[in-house]
């Protein structure tokens, strides 16, 4: 790891939807080793 880059917990689903039923935003990434791409979630 290099000095800019910084570690990340990647959460169960379940955690996840509990977030958002808490009106917590979300990123979801569909592989933690692609190019640290994410799409941002909430619910509306």
């Amino acid at each position: 790891m290099t000095h800019n880059q910084k570690q990340f917990k990647l959460n169960s689903i379940h955690e996840a939807i509990e977030d958002i039923r808490n009106g917590k935003v979300i990123i979801v990434v569909d592989d933690e080793n692609r190019e640290n791409e994410g799409d941002f979630l909430a619910a509306a």
